[in-house]
Parts: C-alpha cells; structure tokens; sequence
C-alpha cells in the first residue's frame, strides 16, 4: 500500500514532467520550423499560409525564432486559450467542440462544491475515527487510508455525516446535471435553428430497398417514394459499388502527385530536366524524362478511369440496395425518417441521413440479417476483451501492493524493499503501465465498430466510446479494486475466520484511492500536459516532411492533426466521473486530485481546439445523452458501493435509507431522458413546418433541387471531362448550404473517391 512518502514522489515526478512538457511547448510552439504542427487549423482554415518567423526573415531565421522577447512572453498561450468566447468557438471549431469542452466545465461545477464540503466535514469526522490504528497489522493499509471512511470504528454515529453528504452530493449532481442538459438541448436546437439550409434536414437514407424483377434498385425507389410521398419527394441518389473505379482514382492521385513534384523541381532548376528509369520502382531499366513519363501514364489511367465509370453507370448489379432520398421540405424528410415505411419491418428502413461528411460509405448496404449477426458477434468478443484485459490489469496492481504480493512472494523483498525501487514501483510506474495497456484500445474498438454496421462516423465514435466506457468501467475501475484487494488481503484471509472476511473487504475498498491518485497524476497531469506538446505529431510531421514531402498536397497530409479523439476522450473523462463519484464520501482526499484535471484538461483542450485540430463532422452534440447516461451511472454505482460499505461497517441504522437514493436517481434519469433527449433524436413536425414556411416566404422563388443535386453525390456521377483533366473527387460537404452552387457544398481539402468504396 503506498505511503504519504509514495504519494508525494509520484506527485513531484508528475508534476516536474507536467511542467517540462508545457516549458517545452512554450519553446517548441514559437518556432517558425514547428508552425505547421501546433498551429494547423488556421492553415486549414486559411488564416494562416505560412509559418511565423522571428527577427530575420532569411537564413536561421527560417526556422528558429530569434525574436528574444518571445522567450520572455511564452505563457501567452494560457490567455490566448480562453480569449474565444463560446459562440466564437461554435463558430470556429463547431457546436460539437463547444459542448465537449462544457464536459470539464461541468466537471468543475460538480467537484468544486463537493470538494470544498468533503475536505471541511468528511475528512475530521474520518480522522476522528481511528479504528485503522486498533486493526491488526497483517492488515495493510497506510496514512492515507486513516482520512478515509475505513478509519471510522463500524456501528459509529459518525456514519449519519456519510449519509448526509452522498444524498447532498446527489442532490447537487443531479442539479447540476439538469441544468447542464437543458443548456446543451438549447444549444443544439439553437444552432440547428440558425443554420440556413442543412443538406441533413431535407435527406432520408434508404436501406434494405428490395428487388423487384425487372426492375432495377433506382426505378424502385423512385416508383416507391412516388407512390407514398407524392406531395413531397423530389428526387433521390443511388450508391453505387465503385470499388475498382476508387483504386484506379487512388493510382491517378499517386502518379498526379509524382507530377506536380517533377514540375516543380523543373521550375526551381530550368536548365535541367528531372528524368528515371522506366524499370521496378525506378531502379533499373532505360532512363527517361520523369515529366514526360508521368504524363503518359496519368493519361493512359485517364482511359481506364473513364472505361470503369461507363462499365459501372450501365452495370444494373453495381447499385447498391440503398439511396439518399430527397424531399421538399423538412417537414416530409421528418415524416419519411421518423416513421415505418412498409409492413415488413426489415424492408425499406429509413433514417435521417448523416450530414455528406458524416456518412461511412462501407456500411451502407450490409444487409438487415447481417447487421444482427454481426453485432451479437462483436457484443461476445467485447466480452471475451473485456475478461482477457484482466490479466495484464492483475499484474498492474500487483505492482501497486508491493506490501502485499511480498507476503505471497518473500523472494522479492530484497529488491523491492531498495528505497528508490520501491517508491518508483508504487508511486509512477503502476498509472504508467496501465496508460500503456489503454493506448492500443481505441483502435481496437472502433474496428469493432466499423463491423457492427453503423451508418455515419458520429454513430461510430460513440459506439466506440460506449464499448471504452464498459472496458475502463470494468478493468481501470472494478478490476482495479477486486484485484488490488485480492493481494492486499490474501495473507489475512488465510489467516482468519470467515466471519472476518466481509468488514476485511469493506475496510480495503476505500485503499484503492492511493492507486487511482497516482493514475489522476500520470495520465490527466503528466498525460494532458504532454497532449499539447504532441510530441508524436511533431516527429512525424518532421520525419515526413524530410523524407516523403514532395508538393504541397503532401505537406497538408503531413501536418493533418485529425479530430479530437471521442472514442476515447470520452471515455477517459466519464472514468474521472466515475471516480470523483465514487470516491467523494469514501476518500475525499481524491476530490483536489480530479479538480486539478478538469481544469488543466479544460484548459489545455481550449488551446487546442482552436489550433489544432480539425472537425470531421458536426454532429451539432449528439453525444450528449451518452455523457449524461453514464455520469447517472457514476452516481448509482457510487451509491450502492457505499451501501454495500456501510454494511460490513454495522451502520444499521443509516444503511437502510440509502436505498431510496438509486431509485431516485434512476427516476430522475428516466425524467430528463424523456424531457431532453428527444431534440437529441428526433425532428419536431412544428419546428420542420414553421422553418418551411418561413424559408418559402422569404425565398419564394427557391429552386430546392438544385441546392440539393449534389449533396450526396456518388464520384462517378461526375463528367468525364473532369476525370480527363485530373478533377476526379467529391467535396466533403459542410454542415449547411447558402448557394445552389457546387462549390458552396465543398471544402478545401477534398476527398478522393476511395471513401466511397463500399462493402459487397
């Protein structure tokens, strides 16, 4: 069990690896070389072409800031981080960026309190207890453990404090939660309000359209929606399998790229002309103009490019059981998405279609059938990963009770008992190793995901998220705690009654705190502090830019940041929740270490959110009732792990009122799920008519169609002069649409056909 001493050396490890990871961001940030890496978003956006140089635009200055009074000013950072307001960032980042930074904000609201309250009354009513000091000493347990819940002696009166306090926090948690909800619903429904015209609003997508004999998949759609939304329907767009069209687009790119890197080495050098050699990988074979070259075969590609398009627009088997329905209005999309189109349940299914740059093109015509199976097959092997990730997590914690395994294992005493060794194992390294079993998860799960079948990239992150969730929930968490106390206690209860060994539990649950302070240290001190020097992203950004840069095209994907990770930020953050929770009347000594998170967290993810990354979609908080869900189960867990406490601890006069607390809370949840969560999932027929009628009196002479002809557009529809000059791509589409104009739907970073493969 770690001691104070323990504590304190991971804390000072943490904190001095927190404060060099942020000094050398302040450094890192400033110089002219690394402006791509902390600073790409307003590339992105436009706000910025080219990097900030110090004094001396030539020679050194090129690279390395030498303007001295920067040096002085590198914490400006931290201001410029908060300078945006809210509706700044909605503008900026999205409304998806804003509502996941209110995530630390509420984390604030609720912890503060909380702290402030469980440091002045728990914490004297533990110390006063003083029942550690009359237990065994086979019993392990350290200074920490006698400022918490275990220290108070069992059937004490000083257990009416504890009962108060969690129905208090409960209280103040569930407030705070409202609130928060109906803030968040507000946004959402304000800013979908003020949007102009979302090309979402007006589309349905279609599945599991089924054939008919003599009839291709686009007659019937066509003959269907005809038939049953006579007055609305205005058109529709299939999807089609384009697989190998997207791998010759894919080969063009490649070669284009080659091309535009030979005519630029031509431009800087006039007198002499790039050449290579014609044989494998330009290693061998006759020597040629390197221009010339891939000129030829850009243009031979071209007449393939263009023989596959024609191959699959005349090819009835290349559609695919699936379209994009547009209406005329939102009030038919919502009609058409929110209600069941046919007696056959399993047949023409329709929902509201993803915003263009939301959709997961590969999961658009899996079949009914196949969705089932392979969601009760990806539902067994979470299972299986969630058991199997029990094992290394075992190891972990034995790293994390040294005191304990040396009673199982004495052969070790000699080197763990090493001063330096032992407070390293038991303050740093066990957070460490388990930040490093967590790492490769995300991955792993969104594969998981991407099987199961959902439509657009929000649905997968979250689904992601979920599965992360139950994953921390059952090996950071509960793993964390049964395994811990596993070892800690096995020498006690071989050497005790059994009537003994229920109060052995319930004394050894609250000692897990010291475990989950030092993880607090190194991944949400030391860990958030590292996310903004992106340490990783700045080699390989410069490792890329030395070695596989050749245009600027290449230099755009080399400083790509991507978006901000739901799949696991999310699930990161409901663990500290989850913890805070938990832990707020059994160890409040915990409480300073998750309020140092979320502020730091808040902090350092503002910066980056408005620098760095880049938004894939807007989802305009989806994700919401998710965060909302699971902070509900935060609260119910923590309340029956303390009544489950206080039984072994013999308050039998406490411990029956706090079973009305989950049944409360469960209610209440159950209340704001019906109040709020609707403008999460559905459209209201009223807001879809009055937007309508407002848009048909102020534009009445609106030609709807054609803002939404290409809107979800398949690349093969594009014409086959533009695959001729090299423009084969399909714009990403943005959240909402202000001109008929093709160019208003896209981006300035296209994206090429191989995102519209799709899964035979």
């Amino acid at each position: 069990m770690a001691t104070l001493e323990d504590l304190g050396v991971s804390a000072f490890i943490n904190i001095v690896s927190a404060i060099a990871f942020l000094l050398l961001f302040a450094v890192m940030r400033i110089q002219p070389i690394n402006d791509r890496v902390y600073f790409p978003k307003w590339y992105t956006s436009g706000g910025r072409t080219s990097p900030r140089r110090g004094s001396g635009g030539r020679g050194v200055g090129r690279f390395v800031n030498l303007n001295l009074w920067t040096y002085l000013t590198f914490l400006n950072w931290m201001p410029g981080a908060l300078r945006m307001s809210q509706a700044e960032i909605i503008q900026h980042a999205g409304l998806d960026s804003a509502v996941y930074l209110r995530i630390y904000i509420l984390g604030l609201k609720i912890f503060v309190p909380m702290t402030i309250l469980a440091l002045a009354f728990l914490i004297p009513v533990n110390v006063s207890g003083g029942t550690l000091f009359n237990l065994r000493k086979e019993i392990v347990s350290s200074d920490i453990d006698k400022l918490s819940i275990s220290n108070v002696s069992p059937g004490s009166q000083r257990f009416w404090v504890h009962l108060l306090m969690e129905y208090l926090f409960t209280a103040w948690t569930c407030y705070v939660l409202y609130k928060e909800y109906d803030n968040v619903a507000f946004m959402r429904l304000h800013f979908l309000a003020s949007q102009h015209r979302r090309v979402d609003q007006f589309t349905v997508v279609v599945r599991n359209v089924p054939h008919v004999s003599g009839h291709s998949i686009s007659e019937s759609v066509e003959q269907f929606f005809q038939r049953n939304h006579p007055d609305h329907y205005l058109g529709h767009q299939a999807v089609y399998n384009a697989n190998k069209f997207a791998k010759l687009v894919r080969q063009k790119e490649r070669l284009q790229n080659w091309l535009d890197y030979n005519m630029l080495k031509f431009e800087r050098h006039p007198g002499k002309r790039p050449t290579r050699k014609k044989g494998f990988l330009g290693l061998c074979g006759e020597r040629v103009d390197s221009i010339d070259y891939y000129r030829e075969k850009i243009s031979e590609l071209d007449k393939k490019i263009a023989s596959e398009r024609q191959r699959v627009l005349k090819d009835p088997k290349a559609i695919m059981p699936v379209a994009f329905v547009t209406f005329d209005s939102r009030w038919g999309a919502a009609v058409c998405a929110q209600t069941q189109q046919s007696r056959n349940p399993t047949r023409w299914l329709t929902d509201w279609a993803p915003e263009p740059r939301d959709v997961y093109w590969r999961n658009l015509a899996i079949p009914f059938v196949s969705l089932s199976i392979r969601r009760l097959i990806i539902s067994i092997l979470v299972f299986a990963l969630v058991f199997f990730y029990m094992i290394p997590i075992a190891f972990v914690q034995s790293l994390a009770n040294l005191e304990g395994l040396e009673k199982v294992a004495p052969f070790l005493r000699r080197v763990i008992e090493i001063k330096v060794i032992k407070s390293f194992l038991q303050g740093f390294l066990p957070g460490l190793a388990l930040k490093i079993f967590l790492y490769i998860l995300p991955t792993v799960l969104m594969i998981m995901s991407k099987v199961e079948g959902y439509l657009s990239i929000s649905s997968l992150e979250r689904r992601a998220a979920a599965k992360y969730y139950y994953f921390m929930l059952v090996n950071v968490f509960l793993g964390s705690i049964v395994t811990g106390t596993a070892f800690e206690q096995l020498y006690s209860f071989l050497h005790q009654s059994p009537t003994q060994i229920p109060r052995t539990i319930g004394v050894s649950i609250p000692m897990k705190a010291t475990f989950f302070m030092t993880y607090i240290m190194v991944d949400g001190w030391a860990g958030i502090a590292s996310e903004i020097l992106r340490l990783k992203p700045l080699v390989i950004y410069h490792l890329k830019n030395m070695f596989l840069v050749k245009t600027e095209r290449d230099r755009e994907k080399a400083m790509d940041p991507g978006s901000i990770g739901l799949p696991e930020t999310l699930p990161t953050l409901q663990l500290y929740f989850l913890l805070g929770l938990v832990y707020a009347v059994v160890t409040p000594l915990l409480l300073p270490f998750i309020l140092v998170f979320f502020a730091f967290a808040f902090l350092v993810y503002r910066h980056q959110i408005t620098n760095v990354y880049n938004q894939e979609y807007e989802s305009a908080g989806a994700f919401w009732p998710h965060v909302h869900g699971r902070i509900i189960a935060s609260l119910l867990i923590s309340q029956l792990l303390l009544l489950g406490l206080l039984s072994t601890k013999k308050a039998a006069n406490s411990t029956p009122l706090l079973i009305i607390l989950p049944v409360l809370t469960i209610w209440f949840h159950k209340y704001c799920k019906s109040r709020f969560e609707p403008a999460f999932r559905k459209y209201p027929l009223e807001e879809a008519m009055e937007k309508d009628m407002m848009e048909r009196a102020s534009e009445p002479n609106l030609n709807l169609k054609a803002y939404l002809a290409d809107a979800y557009l398949h690349p093969i529809f594009r014409s086959i002069e533009d695959v001729e000059t090299g423009e084969v791509r399909v714009d990403k589409g943005q959240s909402y649409m202000s001109s008929p104009t093709r160019s208003e739907f896209g981006s300035s970073s296209p994206q090429y056909v191989y995102h519209y493969e799709i899964e035979p």
